[in-house]
């Protein structure tokens, strides 16, 4: 892609998992609120192909999905205004077994067809499956950014590492920021980061970003209930503060990169 950088303005971030349980799709699209709440333009991806759930977190029940961009739909009519500020949601299908196992062309062209919408926001977040199926793999090779979310569990640590190793070694990714969800103390959260970046460090030579703690929180549990995402059903609760200040980070982040290109010709050509 050769757009200028103010033309190429969005970053794309991939939240995705080793394991499945660990609230990844309920931070996705937290953080998509956070982002919106701070002032910027979003549009948040539901790609957990085959197994879509953002739109139950949300109490929605959208009348076009991702299925039908792929029949020939135009991107715009799949939009789900989330807020009339410019945070959108693209809602996939749930139980669609051709969507989970899609090959590289037809990712190429799924990818294809919703670029330009893509660029007419600050953020695009990828919610994506867990684990290592190829088309997991794929997407979340794809965007600029990866947010991998981890628990504390031993499985979650070594099926995250897993993730890692797989998506550094087969698909030349580098770059990975970790948010530890479901901490009971910041120290068990920073404990669980350490043990996965020092795995990291020594067998993959590869060095991972600590980018947030949220810790355990009852209020997660009774949003999902109420089908109300957690930052408009319990603003001021420490989970929802802990997204608040990732969101700040991952802010920051873009800023940075926007910096970086607009000082260097050889970013410029390739954004």
């Amino acid at each position: 892609m050769t757009e200028s950088p103010e033309t190429n303005k969005t970053l794309s971030i991939a939240i995705v998992s080793g394991k499945g349980g660990v609230g990844k799709t309920n931070i996705a699209l937290n953080l998509g609120f956070a982002l919106h709440q701070q002032g910027h333009s979003l549009v948040l991806l539901d790609a957990d192909l085959g197994l879509a759930n953002l739109d139950v977190l949300l109490g929605l029940s959208p009348e076009k999905n991702l299925q039908d961009l792929l029949a020939g739909e135009n991107p715009d009519n799949i939009v789900v205004p989330l807020a009339p500020e410019g945070f959108d949601f693209l809602p996939s299908a749930s139980g669609v077994a051709e969507l989970v196992e899609l090959d590289e062309d037809i990712q190429g062209v799924l990818m294809h067809k919703l670029d330009s919408l893509f660029r007419r926001y600050d953020f695009l977040l990828l919610d994506l499956g867990a684990g290592i199926n190829p088309t997991v793999l794929a997407f979340a090779a794809m965007p600029q950014e990866r947010v991998i979310v981890i628990t504390p569990e031993p499985t979650s640590l070594t099926d995250s590492y897993a993730l890692i190793k797989v998506l550094s070694t087969q698909h030349n990714v580098r770059n990975f920021h970790i948010v530890v969800n479901m901490a009971e103390t910041t120290k068990e959260g920073q404990t669980a980061f350490n043990r996965l970046a020092q795995a990291c460090e020594r067998f993959l030579n590869l060095p991972v970003r600590l980018l947030g703690i949220i810790h355990r929180d009852p209020m997660v549990t009774e949003s999902v209930r109420h089908q109300v995402p957690l930052l408009k059903f319990a603003p001021t609760c420490q989970a929802a503060q802990d997204i608040c200040d990732i969101a700040q980070k991952i802010a920051e982040r873009r800023s940075k990169l926007a910096e970086l290109i607009a000082r260097s010709p050889v970013l410029k050509s390739i954004v």
